[in-house]
This record gives structure tokens, sequence and C-alpha cells, in this order.
């Protein structure tokens, strides 16, 4: 979302109250300014392993790896040492098997290390208590008029979106009468963990949105609702398919691990909530290794035997601070913002957009704009594995780098500033690639003018697994991981130049300092790798014509309001918005290979993710859109004219669960829906996702007893 066609004294007025609010509200005002943060002081964090709490042994079936994992808040230093700790959330795990296995929450979390085909077992535990037992209330501000899990609307009322009709919204300072207004939500926080990339899950474990849970507080209102409206049914289906209870403040779900070797993550997806939840730092690794598709079945084409990538990775129970050299690394990219006491910041007004007309009598139910979410949010500062602007020592070698975009609403377009190091993509979402891809060579878009560097276009929630090569660059070297995409909504290329991220801060990512090699590289180059063939889709049944579309407010000049998905007549090309509460409308048949086209008709690129599986990337085509009225959500779409098809990228020539939907260009990609079960797709901006940006995905028929919209 952009701010658009606003006349200017329109926008003026509304820069003139975001000032005013910038300096009047404390959150704002004390926003730590990032230009003052030293760069390049605290060495990368490598994610641990995450400790095994037991191994279930059944007869006649696999073992299953069993994990107890919960998520708390605590202090963690992730501005540099002198700088204030900052309070946030993280996954840890709360047993181990063995006595090494560490018990450690942190931000970014620990990394789940699986085996193909080997089931894995997660008890997730929402500890959001303190000492006492009592619920802590969201370190975050949340916006309680968005479609969210809403606890305090208690059975009937939970998971909806809340009337406040004869309310007006006031800022958490001022509130004083709750029978004539409303403010941010400060209650239990609700959470569900989604394993994202898991294919071929069940429904129960999906981590769906209306399944969250609240933690098992002492003090949590009797007229709350304290689990989402699919928990009881899904807690149900686990007792009937693994033998597993629910209980207050937890829910089991389990995971197959049945599909390619890949590098998938974990994190919340609370209805409505997820950027606040995610935000405050609840998110890891999860990796699926072996099996026809892993390490073992790359082959390197000058022996034909098998190649050797580089390595080792942390393992479980490894001494933590490690007394090993890793070679293999995950790093998870964010963005955050901080105020001076090291608090996370994050905007508690939608003037921080600044679009908003007066915040007390202009927002819902005066209007249809919420008064605290805000449609993006770009952090200011750029952390990597849970610091800020870290540095980690390479030596004149390969590594293996395993890449997340953990931000919220950021496009990362990724640049290691020295030609010399060279870069392979070998892998995405859903493991290998068809072949590598030299990133030094490729061109991010047609008239890019190339010069030697490697660049990597990532989109929210999309991952990378580069051999990188530092061979070349002279001992003593120190180089840096820049960032070129765009302080706001990616829009495609080329990037404006007024758009490009902060040289000085978000621009800057890590640095890299380069010593000489202590022993020989036996890796194999990444151009001598053979990547294991990937199976084919079955042929296609069905095509079903998709709609990204932004709504925008009548009341204030063109404002933007939510983003949605919709459908579009295969016919006409006349599309219709729908809502998270509308009836289902995707719905393959359980095996079935579907076409989904998505037809973007907004100013921004939509990271696109379907749960349960993984898809191939088909094609990119011009549409041209007309008769749009983004009051009402209606228009045609159509592809234009003679346009040309544009093929997938070379770094997605694999299998994915997340493409980026460029504007004013339908993205089609195809899938094969095997899992029965009631799922989820939509854009994975979060601001967006929480605010009608989801729809529900159904596969195969209703199931008997489940909850109704």
């Amino acid at each position: 979302m952009k701010l658009k066609k606003l006349s200017f004294l329109t926008f003026t007025f509304f820069l003139l109250v975001a000032v005013s609010l910038w300096t009047a509200s404390g959150a704002f005002a004390q926003s730590l300014v990032p230009t003052t943060i030293p760069k390049y002081v605290t060495p990368l964090l490598i994610p641990p392993v995450m400790p095994k709490a037991d191994k279930i042994v059944r007869q006649g079936g696999k073992n299953i790896d069993y994990y107890e994992i919960s998520v708390r808040q605590f202090s963690q230093q992730i501005l540099p040492a002198g700088l204030p700790p900052t309070t946030v959330w993280g996954y840890g795990a709360v047993e181990a098997q063995k006595k090494k296995g560490l018990l450690l929450h942190n931000a970014p979390s620990l990394t789940i290390e699986a085996k193909h085909g080997a089931p894995v077992r997660i008890k997730w535990i929402n500890e959001l208590v303190d000492a006492n037992g009592n619920y802590l209330p969201h370190l975050l501000p949340v916006d309680p008029s968005l479609h969210w899990a809403n606890p305090p609307g208690g059975i009937t009322g939970r998971d909806t979106r809340p009337d406040f009709t004869g309310k007006t919204y006031v800022p958490l300072a001022d509130f004083t009468d709750p029978d004539t207004q409303y403010t941010q939500y400060r209650g239990p926080v609700p959470m569900v963990t989604h394993v994202h990339g898991a294919v071929a899950v069940g429904d129960e474990s999906d981590g769906y949105a209306e399944a969250w849970y609240l933690p098992a507080a002492g003090n949590i209102p009797a007229d709350y609702a304290k689990v989402g409206t699919w928990y009881d049914f899904f807690a149900n289906k686990a007792k009937n398919n693994f033998g597993v209870s629910w209980d207050p403040g937890f829910a089991i779900f389990q995971y197959p691990n049945s599909y390619r070797a890949a590098t998938i993550w974990y994190h919340d997806h609370t209805l409505g909530m997820t950027a606040q939840n995610v935000y405050a730092g609840p998110a890891g690794f999860f990796i699926i290794r072996g099996g026809p598709a892993g390490d073992d079945a790359v082959i390197d084409t000058r022996t034909f035997t098998t190649a050797v990538l580089p390595g080792p990775a942390p393992k479980e129970n490894d001494k933590f601070p490690p007394n090993k050299t890793y070679h293999e690394i995950m790093m998870a990219i964010q963005d955050r913002a901080f105020n001076t006491d090291g608090s996370l910041f994050y905007p508690d007004s939608r003037a921080y957009f600044g679009d908003s007309p007066d915040p007390i009598d202009s927002f819902i139910p005066f209007s249809d704009v919420s008064p605290i979410h805000n449609p993006e949010f770009f952090g200011n500062t750029i952390i990597v594995n849970g610091n800020t602007w870290p540095f980690l020592q390479v030596e004149q070698r390969r590594y293996r780098l395993r890449l997340l975009n953990g931000c919220n609403s950021r496009t990362l377009v990724l640049k290691f500033e020295d030609p010399r190091v060279k870069v392979w993509q070998i892998g995405n979402e859903g493991g290998f690639l068809e072949a590598p891809v030299n990133m030094n060579a490729v061109q991010l878009y047609p008239t890019e003018v190339l010069d030697g560097t490697a660049r990597l276009l990532m989109g929210g929630a999309e991952r990378a697994d580069i051999i990188v090569d530092f061979s070349a660059v002279p001992a003593g070297t120190s180089l840096r991981l820049l960032n070129l995409g765009p302080d706001s909504p990616f829009g495609g290329f080329p990037i404006p130049a007024a758009d490009v991220a902060n040289p000085a801060t978000t621009g800057q990512v890590m640095q890299f300092r380069v010593v000489a090699a202590t022993s020989a590289d036996l890796t194999t180059p990444p151009e001598s790798l053979k990547l294991p063939e990937i199976a084919e889709l079955p042929a296609s049944t069905t095509t079903r014509k998709l709609l990204l579309a932004e709504l925008t407010s009548p009341f204030f000049g063109d404002v933007p309001v939510e983003t949605r998905l919709g459908v579009v007549d295969s016919t006409t090309g006349n599309y219709q918005v729908k809502r998270w509460a509308d009836d289902v409308t995707e719905n393959p048949g359980v095996g079935a290979t579907e076409i989904w086209e998505f037809y973007n008709t907004t100013i921004d690129a939509h990271p696109m993710h379907i749960h349960e599986v993984a898809f191939e990337v088909i094609n990119r085509q011009s549409i041209t859109i007309t008769n749009q009225n983004t009051d009402a959500g209606t228009g045609t779409v159509q592809v234009t004219l003679n346009s040309p098809e544009r093929p997938p990228e070379p770094w997605e020539l694999g299998r994915k669960d997340t493409v980026i939907a460029l504007p004013s260009e339908v993205t089609r990609v195809k899938a094969t829906f095997s899992k029965a079960g009631q799922y989820v797709w939509h854009c994975h901006i979060v601001e967006h996702e929480d605010n009608e940006m989801m729809r529900p995905l159904r596969i195969g028929p209703v199931q008997t007893g489940q909850p109704t919209n």
C-alpha cells in the first residue's frame, strides 16, 4: 500500500497531524536514532540447534522426534553492548532429552533439525506469563478494531471484527471511560505456531489462524475466550490421529517431513495480530535434511560422485558458545526500530503512516479507518540473527548460507559489495533448484547494468540457499552485505532512487571480515554441482483466477484501508474482493493439481504464500485493469492483449511456497493439493495478512463437525 490520490492540501493536513503526534507521543518522540547505533561491533550469533525432549518409539511405525517448546518474554542484547537491552519474545525448549541440551529462549529461536521422512511432534506452549503466573500484556500496540482473535469477545465474539458503535478511540494514556471509549488491547496474548513450508501437514498441525490459545494464566477474565474458534475441533483431530491431548496453554502438532529436504521456518500465525507477535521475536529455522533430494543426492560432475557441500552446521548438543567453526550458517534478516530505552518501537497510531485525519473522532466507528493499524511498517535498523548490523569472520573458502527474509513488510535486494565474492544460489523454499544459478551474472531485471557483484531479490518469507566463495578476497578485507531494496513497499524494478534503502542505515545488513584459510577447501565448486531432479507435477485440471486488491476509504480522499484477496470471473474478467469471514471460494479436491493465477491490481508487490503445498512458478504476464472502484472493491482485469509470457526467474526454478506477485501482472503457479483439511493462503506482508489479505483454503469436503464461518 502507498498513499495515493491525495490533494496537496489534504496531504499537508495529514502530514501536520503526523508531525504533531510524532513529537507529542512518548513512543514516537523517544525512538532511537539509527545512525547513533554503532555498526559491526557485535559478532553474528549462529543459531544453535533446538534440543529434543524425547524420542517416541512406535512399533510398526516410524519413530517420532518429540519437542517441548514454549514462547516466553525475556531481555536480550539486540543493540550493541553499552546500549540498553531489549525485552522480546522467543521460542525455546523447556525439556531436553540429554543434559547437554540447550534450554535457551532467544529471538530468533533455535533451529529445529529434522530428517526427511521422520515425523516431528512438538508441544507448543504459550508461556507469556509473569513470575506469579499472571498474563503478560503485549509488548506492542494491538488494534482491536480489526477482524482479529478478539479474546474479550468471548465465545460468541471471538475471531470477529468488534462493533465499536457509540464509542470513540482514544490513545491509551488518555483512556478513562470504557463505556464510551476504546483503545489498544492490553489483555492476554493469543498464540498459534505455523511451520512455514511444511508440506502435506495435517490441518490440525498447520497453525490455523483461528486455532490460537491464551497462556494458562491465573488472572484471565472469566468472560474472555481462552481459545480460538477452531482450537477444540483440531484438538479432537489431534487426539484421534496421534493420541495426544491438548490442555490450557498449549497445543501438540505433528509434522510428517515427507517432502524434499528444504529450509523452512516457524513463526506465530494468530488472526489479526501476526505482525505484532512476529515483530516481538518468536521465529526460527526448521531444516529438513536427507531423503532422495537431500545433500547426499547432489553430484560432483567432475567425478560423478557425491558432492561435498560447505559444512558443518550446528548440531544438537553442541557447546554454546560454540567451540567449533561452522561453514553452513542460517541467517534471519529482519528490520526493527527501537526506543531510547532499548524497547522495540512499533507504531501506536495510524498517524505514523502520514495519511490519517484527526485521531479522536475520525477513526472507526466514524469512518472505516482503524486507529492503530498501519498498512505497512519499515523498521529503521537491520538485524541479523537477533543483533543490529553484526559481523562474521570468514576464511578464504566457501560457505553455505541459508537466508530468510523475516521482515514484516520489507522486500530485500541484497548485494555483496565486493565483486570478488562469488555467489551461487542452489536452493529456495522448496529445496534445491533445478541447477545452480550464478548470482554474479544474473540480471534481476532486463535493463539492469551488471557490475560483477552478486545480488539477490527476496520478498517477505522467501528463503535463499546460497554458496558464497570468499577465496578470491584478500585476507584482511572487510566487506559488507548491502540492501538496495526500498524503505517503502516494493513495486518492481527499477526501484526509484527516492525509495532505495537509506545507505547509512537500512541499506546495510552486516559485515564479513576475511581471514586466511586454516585448511584446504575440499568442497565442490558450485558450477560443478548437479542438483537432484525435481519430479514433474501432474497436468492441471483447474485454473483459478484470483485477485490481489486494495480498498481505499471514501471518507478521506482514497486513504488505504485494507488489502484484500478475491476472485476474477474467468469469462468477463469482472472481479470482486472477499473478506476473511466470507465463505470458502478456493476448494481443490484431494490430490487435485491446479494453476492459480494471482492478478495484482495494486501498486505494491505481494509475496503470496499458500499453506500445505510447494508449488511451481509457471510465468508472469502483463494485465490491463479497467472500471476499478477501490472503494467498492470491484473492477475488471484481463491479460493485456499480445503481452508476452515472462518465464520464472532462474532462482525460482524449483519448488516454492512464497512468490512475489508484481503490480499490474498476473503471476501463475501450479500445485498439487494432497492433504484434506482447512488451510489458508495470504500475502506475507504480515500487516496486509492481518487486515483481510488472507483467505481460507479448504482441500476436499467440509469436515464433519467443523466450525462455520
